[in-house]
This record gives C-alpha cells, sequence and structure tokens, in this order.
C-alpha cells in the first residue's frame, strides 16, 4: 500500500500554496493559486472571502492531480493563513462582506487613541500583544463606527485559516494562538473578560468562536468540501496555529534542549524567542510585539517584527543599478546581490550606522513610529558605496538585536529564512550582533510544514512534538555559524549608539512627516 500522506494549505494574503508531504516531512508536491487582494480608500485592504476559499479548494484538487490516489492517501488535511484581519460571516455561514486583511490600516486612529486609554495596559498584560491596526479587536471598532450594518449582520468574527476550516468542516472555531493575542490571556489561552471590555467589544462577544487547539482534537471534512476539493469526506482535517507561529515551528523555533530564535528575514522581518513558562515572558515597557501560544504545553513564541527587512537591501540595488545604468551598464538585483559578500569583505564593520527603517509604513519592532524613515549617521568622504551596502546589512543585523533585545536575554541559537538568510555575509553579521550561533533552515514552505507537523502530532503519527521536530525539522538546519569574536566586539560597541540615535530621531521623523517629506 502507498505510503499515507499530510497536505498543509498555507493561505497567504497573495498566494494560497497546498503541499503535500510524506510522514518523514518529505514534501512530494507543491500546488498554488494567486490569492488577490484590493487597495481601498483610506488605507484599506479587502480580500474576497468566497474566492480565497476557491483558491485554496483548486490548490487540493490541482494536488491530486500530481499525487497518484491522494484521495485515498491522505492521513489529514491542516490550514494555516495569514494572521490577524477580520473575516466576517452569517449565521448561515456566508461571507457579510469582503474581509478586512492586516493590511487594512483604517483602524489605525482608533488604534491611537485605545492606547493612549489606560485600559490598553491591562490589555497589554494579558495578551503580552501590542495592539495595531492589523488586529481585530480595533477592525470590529472600525466596523461598528463605519459599517453597522455589516456588524448587524455578522455572526461570527473569524480569521483566515478559521475561514477556510468552516469551509471545510462546517464547524466555527479559532485556535489559540489568534484567539488569546486578539481577545485572551497568553498564559490560559483563553478568551479574557478584561481584554474584551478593555477594547470595548462586550457587545460583540458573540462573535468569538471557540477556541480549539488542533494538537489535541481534529474535525472531518464535509461532503461538500470533500467534493469541491476531490477528495474523500470524513478526511481528517486539523485546525493550524497563525502562518508566523506555523513558520517557525517548520524553521527550527522549537528546541527542546535550547532556547531557540528564528529569525525569518523577508521583505518584513520576523524575529522570535522560544519562550517556556508564563512567567519567563518579557513584556517590553513600550507595550510592543507580540506574545503567542505555542502548539506545545506551557511553551510561548515572543515575536517583534520589523516593518521592513530585504527591503532595504533592494532599495540599496536599485540605487547602485540605477547609477550603473546611467552609465550604460544594467544589473538586475540577483546579479548584483551575487557579488555583495565579496563587495563586503573589503569594507571595515561598524564604521556606519544605519536605521533600516525603509517602509512607508515606519516601523513596528520592537518600538511603534509610523513616521520612522531609514537613514545613515557618520557618514565622512571616505566612505564609498560598499561602506553604504555594508552599513545596510549592518542595520538588519542591528535590528534583529534591538528586536531580541526588548524580549529578553538572546538566545542560545537563532536559526534563520527567508531570502535574506542565503547571504553568508548577513548571517554572519547576525551572528556577531546577537553573539549567537546562527543556522539556516534549508526547509522549503515552512509554514504547510509547520501546520502539517501540527496535525502529525494531533493525528497520533507522532507521539510528541519533539519526535516529531526530530524527522522534520532538525536534518534540514545548516551547519552552525559561530560569532567572529571581532566582530562581536565592534557590534557591542555600535549597539548603544543605534538605539541612542533612533531614541533621539521622532522629532526629526515627525517633522519631515509634517512638511510632507512623504509627499
Amino acid at each position: 500500500m502507498a505510503e499515507p500522506i499530510l497536505v498543509g494549505i498555507d493561505a497567504g494574503t497573495s498566494v494560497i500554496k497546498s503541499v503535500a508531504f510524506a510522514l518523514d516531512g518529505t514534501p512530494l508536491a507543491v500546488t498554488f493559486v494567486p490569492n488577490r487582494w484590493a487597495v481601498v480608500p483610506g488605507g484599506g485592504a479587502e480580500q474576497d472571502m468566497q474566492a480565497t476559499w476557491l483558491a485554496a479548494a483548486e490548490t487540493l484538487r490541482r494536488m491530486g492531480e500530481q499525487v497518484p490516489d491522494l484521495a485515498r492517501r491522505l492521513a489529514g488535511i491542516a490550514v494555516t493563513g495569514q494572521g490577524d484581519g477580520t473575516w466576517l460571516v452569517d449565521a448561515g455561514g456566508e461571507p457579510v462582506g469582503p474581509a478586512m486583511l492586516w493590511l487594512d490600516a483604517r483602524a489605525g486612529r482608533i488604534v491611537d487613541a485605545m492606547r493612549r486609554q489606560p485600559a490598553d495596559a491591562i490589555r497589554f498584560a494579558a495578551t503580552g500583544t501590542g495592539l495595531a491596526a492589523c488586529q481585530q479587536g480595533p477592525q470590529l471598532a472600525w466596523l461598528r463606527q463605519h459599517r453597522p450594518d455589516a456588524i448587524a449582520s455578522a455572526s461570527t468574527a473569524f480569521h483566515c485559516k478559521d475561514w477556510l476550516y468552516l469551509k471545510l468542516t462546517g464547524q466555527r472555531a479559532t485556535d489559540p494562538s489568534e484567539g488569546a493575542l486578539s481577545f485572551g490571556d497568553f498564559r490560559t489561552r483563553a478568551y479574557s473578560d478584561a481584554v474584551v471590555d478593555a477594547l470595548d467589544m462586550a457587545p460583540l462577544r458573540h462573535l468569538l468562536p471557540e477556541i480549539v487547539d488542533g494538537t489535541a482534537g481534529h474535525a472531518t471534512l464535509t461532503a461538500d468540501a470533500a467534493r469541491a476539493a476531490g477528495l474523500l469526506a470524513g478526511t481528517p482535517v486539523v485546525l493550524g496555529y497563525i502562518d508566523i507561529v506555523c513558520s517557525a515551528l517548520g524553521a527550527g523555533l522549537y528546541d527542546r534542549d535550547g532556547a531557540a530564535g528564528t529569525s525569518i528575514l523577508g521583505s518584513t522581518g520576523m524575529h522570535m524567542r522560544l519562550v517556556r513558562g508564563a512567567a519567563n515572558v518579557a513584556l517590553p515597557a513600550e507595550r510592543t510585539g507580540y506574545t503567542i501560544a505555542f502548539p506545545v504545553d506551557g511553551t510561548y513564541a515572543q515575536m517583534q517584527s520589523n516593518l521592513a527587512a530585504t527591503l532595504n537591501i533592494d532599495w540599496m540595488l536599485d540605487l547602485i543599478g540605477g547609477v550603473l545604468a546611467s552609465a550604460g551598464v544594467h544589473r538586475d538585483r540577483a546579479q548584483l546581490l551575487a557579488g555583495v559578500d565579496d563587495m563586503l569583505a573589503g569594507t571595515a564593520p561598524g564604521t556606519l550606522l544605519f536605521h533600516p527603517y525603509i517602509s512607508e509604513g515606519g516601523e513596528r519592532g520592537p518600538f511603534v513610529d509610523v513616521d520612522a524613515r531609514a537613514g545613515f549617521f557618520g557618514l565622512s568622504t571616505r566612505h564609498g558605496h560598499a561602506d553604504l551596502v555594508r552599513a545596510v546589512f549592518e542595520g538588519l543585523a542591528l535590528a534583529a538585536r534591538d528586536c531580541y533585545a526588548a524580549m529578553g536575554p538572546m538566545p542560545a541559537e537563532v536559526r534563520v529564512s527567508g531570502g535574506g538568510a542565503r547571504s553568508q555575509a548577513l548571517r554572519q553579521m547576525l551572528a556577531a550582533t546577537l553573539d549567537a550561533p546562527v543556522r539556516a533552515s534549508t526547509r522549503q514552505e515552512a509554514g504547510a510544514a509547520g501546520a502539517a507537523m501540527i496535525a502529525a502530532v494531533s493525528l497520533g503519527l507522532f507521539t510528541d512534538m519533539d519526535a516529531c521536530v526530530a524527522r522534520w525539522v532538525t536534518p534540514h538546519l545548516g551547519t552552525a555559524l559561530a560569532p567572529d569574536p571581532e566582530l562581536v566586539a565592534a557590534y557591542a560597541r555600535i549597539f548603544p549608539a543605534y538605539q541612542e540615535a533612533r531614541r533621539a530621531m521622532p522629532p526629526v521623523w515627525r517633522r519631515l512627516a509634517e512638511g510632507g517629506g512623504d509627499a
């Protein structure tokens, strides 16, 4: 008989993927369908809920075309997806309207007002999560003000993966990670009346679905969903955790023997620290970051996230490419990036500072400032373009340390993934800045893998998450890159200056914003 298979669905903002895995974690096939979203006036970002479900179902149908006898071999399906946002359905399970995405900024002014209220300290002490316009609480408050008809028609408020779980199983639920970070207490992994009251959401409490832990149970595929996906009714379906937790799990955050960290260096930078025991969670005084239930009892992921990571590198490469093009020499980003590590070998560390706040949205970790902008410090005539490139790379590493420092002790080891992790120079800088060994994860489709790992434990295919990690994650971790002592000393010297400079800059950023600097 052919080997059983697990399928992980990862519903991203722009692409929905389904990945088939053998029970040892080997990826067997990947299918994906674009998932479109729309920009609406006032900073809104919306997505068609039915289109998202149809795209997910199509990835499963396509999977059946690639994997022989998929329907009969399928041991289970797990689903994760883009975090935050608000996906409303009525009593019949139909969408009330388009979903508000995590990209939606329309609740920004509401967040500013909420953060100034004493009740926000109560909310943060329970959730361990800084308030932001991307989250469901502020978005529901915005809907109450601007779309009361939608609120009146709604029966349940979902996140993306919860909506897909409803379509797959007919069950209304959310998971402990999103349920607690939005309206709960991270210690209990349950809803908190104090948080609901702090957000002034008591009149909408009926919209909150049951919190279901996918590590301990599952539902089954309905007949309608089975027909849409080309699978068998009754197939087990597991509700995964939020996508960032699943990605961190797949990339190596969970380590029984040490306090690991994970940095995902993509367009944005996500820096996560594994914490055992609620008493060991360090909550920043600035009330920023996320504290998220992890799919292992008594374990949490603390996260601080830079709005821009490799976007800074893209900007610098495009700048160099533009200069070359003006001289008749044409190089694309990939060609320029291929020579960066050699270029940086001839430069000295720590001669410049760069704040990597290149995003138009400012910064969100470990501080929140929509006006924050990138900048170089310490330029002189002795600096050339290679020094600027080095400063950009160092800025990403220093920003990572800034994030980890807000979450407590430095991790004993950091596992990195994402496009930025391919750079040996950046990994070396990160190791030295954090003074911790760095491993690059070669695991592809980490989010879908993490969701499938939750299913593997839930369905009894592994005795516990430790056993699953040993098969699915550890073999994909590269050799540890030890920190270079000279670089450690150089970055330890300049890191305080990095922090002092960014703490001094808000008045300048505000003045630039008021003067139309972003026009």
